[in-house]
């Protein structure tokens, strides 16, 4: 597979995409440098993930519509990625190139996934990061992630929640614990590129009972699919 040189991705609000576009990018000769801290890896493709039993009282529901894409298992996690419809951007994206052109025009046609999460095993306590999921074309030419739209009636439209975190379910102590065989839903979108292949890196931090990240037991995890 022919990757293209990486190159680094200014970020920008909506906002200031012009003024970003003002600003010289340089690519980095090699890639950025694994995290110093020891992380455990796995990556398994489950035939059939674990069916949720129930939703925490802070989260949005489990939904598994559209087309699925990818099944990533992260520890006892399971994370099925799902495709959904596509739309055109309502506005430019978050993100500028390094010539100054937003990555997503307005007009362009963006794909959205959602990604229903499942617990198979103990209750587990979350940051409000809840589980990371870093989606990105194999081709995708940029060190950053990629870009998206931020329109939440596109994501009504398409039936998918901006957040995993339900409208009111703010924790004030940052803990947001994932009951045993307990589930919810979020997704996202970003450029369209029908018969791209796509990897989602997964990344689960749990927290102790201070809401402190517990490093050591971070699960990191991939799973690959195909855009159709």
């Amino acid at each position: 597979m022919h990757l293209h040189p990486a190159r680094a991705l200014a970020t920008a609000s909506i906002a200031a995409i012009g003024i970003l576009g003002l600003a010289a990018c340089t690519a980095p000769a090699e890639p950025e440098a694994a995290p110093a801290e020891e992380t455990t890896s796995e990556e398994t493709t489950a035939p059939e993930a674990p069916t949720a039993e129930g939703t925490p009282a802070w989260a949005n529901p489990i939904s598994t519509e559209g087309e699925l894409i990818a099944t990533i298992t992260a520890g006892d996690i399971t994370i099925e990625a799902y495709q959904l419809g596509t739309e055109k951007a309502t506005k430019t994206g978050q993100f500028a190139t390094p010539d100054g052109d937003p990555v997503i025009a307005e007009g362009d046609e963006i794909v959205f996934v959602n990604y229903a999460i499942t617990n198979g095993g103990e209750a587990i306590d979350l940051s409000a990061s809840l589980v990371s999921i870093d989606a990105r074309y194999d081709d995708w030419p940029y060190m950053q992630g990629m870009d998206s739209v931020v329109d939440q009636e596109l994501f009504e439209k398409q039936g998918v929640f901006s957040s995993g975190v339900a409208t009111g379910g703010y924790q004030e102590s940052n803990i947001y614990t994932l009951g045993a065989g307990e589930g919810f839903s979020f997704g996202e979108n970003f450029p369209y590129q029908a018969g791209s292949p796509i990897t989602f890196d997964v990344s689960i931090t749990p927290i102790d009972a201070e809401g402190e990240l517990i490093h050591d037991e971070r699960v990191e995890a991939e799973g690959a699919g195909t855009i159709g």
